[in-house]
């Protein structure tokens, strides 16, 4: 029967990190993947927080019966042995390790303790020599073993070591002291006979803010599986109150929560942005940030194309203000992962040089079977032919204080983005866009378009329709397989169409009205009804009697794009001024403007305001212009103003109208 689990149990929760679905014939697994550090004297909280800094899981198949398989699993803890305290230190022996199915609802089948088999003091390896201000470092490895004789099933185990708190100076998750870690074994059931894969090198001690961050963190497997790599989120674990649970808590947990910005896959500061490589496991970039960053590196197994078990090593990487003396560096320039340059239009590259503190240079520029190096600061060199190529520099070569690092070169010209558009001109109408790039290399496999009115798409032939006219500057971004890409922009012009019959007017029977539509070079006006002319844009029309009429003239532009406006005329018996009696200038775009509206006059003389005290405020000839409440640029206020109006009538005779107004604000 199995135990009942300390803390609950979040069965929703599927992360990358902590949930994997595994297709066997008619099963579906689920797993995570598990390990747990803490301390347990609050006594000591913050030392006894620190002292554990990493920490790893790996097994070996032994052998099979009829009955059961055979593993040996191997759990290591990464000890801070400078810092630590001794009597802290000793509490993490022995380990308290649980055992599990690997599928829902994860029945826990035995527990057990075990002491370290061995503990070592980890080599530095850094040279002290080449670097200034280096801090003190130690770090104590343990490794805890022990054989499983585990029963042959169809779910495949989880074993796991849990242990509370984190490291409370740790700079990119939420409370690290209240929060525990968890490591995992997973070990899947027949017909995988499985060795995990061994991750090669020691985690760095010393990491050096400012400087290019180099660390081979490529794992080997012993069955000869694919391996993939990547960075993914720590887990959670046990708390405060039960900081070395036995037996450890059951799956799944939650992923710790880190605090912005960083997450589990930019959990380290850097400029440019520390990366890992997922086909070699090299972790590149350039820390620029002082501090103790928890981060978790995955290495995933495939066999035959399947995927087989997920390996996790998590450390805190400490960075430092150390300084190297000799720094060895070669700029990233592309966005493939430690590649200084993709090149894609011929097969000869110049060479960067960002190193510091060297005197001398030498460049093995990688082509296979072909011994050219160079001496030169920033060397030029051609290959014979495309692929990919590793790149070395060593900066002063054969001297105490050396330094040497590696990007790779890919040459794959060439690559050409173009594109061709066809359909209307017109807004409304499609526009239909084709992807004509060419490549040396294919297939394309990635577009980006940019249509210049804010919206974008990224299928290789689109269809866009723009809303308005305007020149518009498209720009397609196109990239093939081995990551050559290349830009392309073009201006595409869209008419400005905008069909226009004139503004709804008011006129005295018996009168002329010239019409005046804009937008194209071709009109009809519907319906013909007391005018002249239906196929011109300024048609003249004579109204006899009164009332309301409405045209329509539709318009064809130079470009082919069609469309129709209306104007209403209104038809009076008698001219007339119709003026407002009060205004609000308060710049609501409503009734801000005073000015009279003229039905049936031939022409304004003038329209003149004045105040109470009878200064002109306001002096117009014209019938569009109004006046806004102000007097020189300043709002008058507000009260009872005085207008007067001069206007030639229809038949040529002056005549005035006086009235006044109220100014509201």
């Amino acid at each position: 029967m199995a135990e009942t689990p300390k803390q609950p149990i979040n069965t929703n929760n599927c992360a990358l990190v902590n949930c994997f679905r595994f297709r066997y014939p008619g099963i579906m697994k689920k797993l995570f993947f598990i390990f747990f550090f803490s301390v347990t004297s609050l006594a000591f909280f913050e030392v006894r927080a620190s002292h554990i800094v990493g920490g790893e899981v790996t097994y070996k198949f032994l052998y099979d019966t009829l009955s059961y398989h055979k593993y040996q699993v191997s759990f290591t803890i990464y000890e801070d042995c400078k810092n630590g305290l001794p009597e802290v230190i000793a509490q993490d022996n022995p380990a308290f390790l649980a055992v599990y199915n690997a599928v829902p609802p994860f029945n826990f089948l035995r527990k057990d303790s075990v002491f370290y088999s061995s503990s070592t003091v980890v080599p530095v390896n850094f040279s002290n020599a080449c670097v200034t201000q280096v801090p003190q470092t130690c770090l104590l490895r343990k490794i805890f073993i022990l054989n499983y004789y585990l029963p042959k099933n169809s779910t495949g185990y989880i074993i796991d070591y849990m242990r509370c708190c984190r490291n409370i100076a740790v700079n990119n998750i939420v409370q690290p002291d209240e929060n525990g870690s968890t490591y995992y074994c997973y070990i899947p059931p027949a017909p995988y006979y499985n060795n995990s894969a061994v991750f090669k090198n020691y985690p760095p001690q010393i990491i050096c803010m400012n400087n290019p961050l180099f660390y081979d963190n490529s794992a080997v497997d012993a069955d000869g599986d694919s391996l993939s790599y990547g960075f993914c989120a720590a887990l959670n674990g046990a708390s405060p109150n039960d900081v070395k649970p036995w037996p450890p808590y059951s799956p799944p947990f939650d992923s710790v929560t880190y605090i912005p910005p960083y997450n589990s896959l930019h959990a380290l500061p850097g400029y440019p942005p520390i990366q890992i490589d997922p086909r070699t496991g090299l972790i590149t970039g350039t820390p620029n940030m002082t501090g103790r960053f928890l981060v978790a590196v995955y290495c995933d197994e495939y066999r035959h194309g399947v995927f087989i078990t997920r390996n996790i090593r998590e450390f805190q990487f400490v960075v430092t203000p150390c300084t190297k003396v000799v720094v060895a560096d070669i700029p990233i320039l592309s966005t493939e992962p430690n590649t200084y340059i993709v090149d894609c239009e011929d097969y000869t590259v110049h060479f960067i040089n960002n190193s510091k503190g060297g005197f001398a240079y030498l460049w093995d520029f990688g082509v296979p079977g072909n011994s050219d190096t160079s001496t030169a600061f920033e060397p030029t060199f051609t290959y014979p032919d495309t692929g990919t190529f590793v790149v070395k520099l060593i900066v002063n070569p054969g001297s105490t204080c050396p330094d040497s690092i590696s990007r790779l070169v890919k040459v794959y010209p060439r690559f050409h983005a173009a594109f061709i558009d066809t359909g209307g001109q017109c807004p409304g109408l499609p526009v239909y866009f084709v992807d004509k790039s060419t490549a040396t290399i294919k297939p394309i496999n990635y577009w980006k378009w940019n249509f210049g009115d804010g919206d974008t798409s990224y299928v290789q032939n689109p269809v866009h329709t723009y809303r308005t006219g305007g020149l518009y500057n498209v720009i397609l971004e196109s990239q093939n397989i081995k990551a050559c890409a290349d830009t392309i922009m073009k201006q595409i012009f869209i008419d400005n169409f905008g069909p226009f019959a004139g503004n709804d007017t008011i006129i005295v029977k018996e009168e002329k009205l010239q019409f005046d539509a804009t937008g194209g070079t071709k009109y009809v006006w519907s319906p013909p009804t007391y005018l002249d002319d239906t196929t011109i844009f300024n048609p003249t029309g004579y109204f006899p009697d009164t009332g309301h009429f409405i045209y329509s003239v539709f318009v064809t532009s130079p470009y082919g794009c069609t469309g129709y406006d209306t104007i209403m005329v209104t038809v009076v018996n008698q001219a007339a001024f119709v003026v407002p009696n009060a205004f609000t200038p308060n710049g609501d775009g409503v009734n801000d403007i005073f000015k009279p509206i003229a039905v049936g006059y031939r022409s304004l003389n003038y329209f003149r305001i004045f105040n109470r005290w009878g200064e002109e405020v306001f002096f117009s000839t014209s019938l569009e212009i109004g006046w806004d409440g102000t007097n020189h640029n300043k709002p008058s206020d507000m009260g009872t103003y005085y207008w007067e109006i001069s206007y030639k009538d229809r038949f040529g005779h002056d005549g005035t109208m006086k009235g006044d107004v109220i100014l509201v604000r």
